[in-house]
């Protein structure tokens, strides 16, 4: 290598990282490094850094080989300590106490931290997001909020950048984030090389709204606005009538609209949200019925359970272990 590298990243993978935006994002990386692709580490360079020397396995049980430990590196080298997360946000934020002492090193070095999809949980945890504004992935903002009042969201976001700490909600917008990282260090021009080659037709701002996140559209404006508010604020102690002002009309308006669409009222459309992600948490983490009820707005945890029977026929509990010895069908 005739020259020092534009940028330098150290990749973090937590246990249980997705695969996917680590790969996405190592191989825009590896695009950008070289003229031609032969994956030099020319113009940019990475390190995957593990505490302990040996591998790390990812939510499907692949296995990543760690190159490097921290005390075998000098953090200041680095621009970058980018972390992916785990599978389960409670478990990734519970890493806290092992974490810590690397993130705060790094941080002190005046390496910039990265969090991609979970990790952001790690990073409140740890204290290292205060006074900062975070992307998290939709699935996983009532839980946040619920976990770290005190930390702004930037809702409706891929990826966050705010000075020092840079987030991402994860999957295929951590290309997104590697594209943007090395426009700022290295050039658009350079950024970009590659995309074609991985089948990506164009990048997406931070701000890109998603459109698979409308894909039951009612195709009526209001009721579509209606019900991305809802699905940002299932624990909001608003009523229909304010969330109908808040798409412009009334509440009978707002019903009749979704009656149409939906075949049930706003208010109905609403407690199946909740419940839907009351059921998908019960899967994918070990929080308590009264941390979920809170979640959600409801009132304490009984109430919860028997609203939760009536609509899925089991209690919360008992339908938490039938799905965890069966494997959960969470991906």
């Amino acid at each position: 290598m005739t020259e020092s590298p534009d940028l330098r990243f150290l990749l973090l993978p937590l246990p249980e990282f997705a695969l996917l935006p680590f790969g996405g994002f190592l191989d825009k990386l590896r695009f950008s490094a070289d003229d031609e692709d032969y994956s030099r580490q020319r113009y940019c360079a990475w390190t995957i850094l593990g505490l302990q020397p040996g591998h790390v396995l990812s939510s499907s049980g692949a296995a990543l080989r760690i190159e490097a430990t921290p005390e075998e590196l000098d953090l200041a080298d680095y621009d970058y300590l980018v972390l992916f997360g785990g599978r389960n946000a409670h478990a990734t934020a519970a890493l806290a106490p092992a974490y810590q002492p690397l993130l705060r090193r790094a941080a002190r070095a005046g390496v910039k931290l990265v969090a991609i999809d979970n990790a952001s949980f790690l990073l409140a945890a740890c204290g290292l997001l205060d006074g900062h504004r975070v992307a998290v992935h939709w699935r996983h903002e009532t839980e946040f909020r619920a976990s770290f009042a005190h930390v702004r969201l930037a809702r409706e976001r891929l990826y966050c950048l705010d000075g020092a700490r840079i987030s991402c909600a994860g999957g295929a917008a951590a290309i997104d984030l590697a594209v943007e990282l090395l426009a700022q260090g290295s050039g658009r021009a350079r950024a970009l090389k590659g995309l074609a080659d991985m089948l990506v037709d164009e990048t997406r701002s931070g701000q890109h709204a998603l459109r698979s996140l409308q894909v039951a559209s009612s195709g009526e404006r209001h009721v579509d606005r209606a019900i991305a508010l809802m699905r940002h604020g299932l624990a909001s102690a608003d009523g229909i009538e304010q969330l109908a002002a808040s798409v412009g009309i009334s509440r009978r308006q707002l019903d009749r609209l979704f009656h149409a669409s939906q075949g049930m009222s706003a208010r109905e459309y609403w407690n199946e949200l909740r419940l839907q992600h009351v059921r998908w948490r019960l899967l994918n983490s070990s929080h308590s019925l009264a941390q979920l009820a809170d979640e959600i707005g409801v009132s304490d945890a009984s109430h919860l359970g028997k609203l939760f029977r009536q609509r899925f026929g089991v209690a919360p509990g008992a339908f938490r272990r039938q799905r965890g010895m069966q494997g959960g069908d969470a991906g």
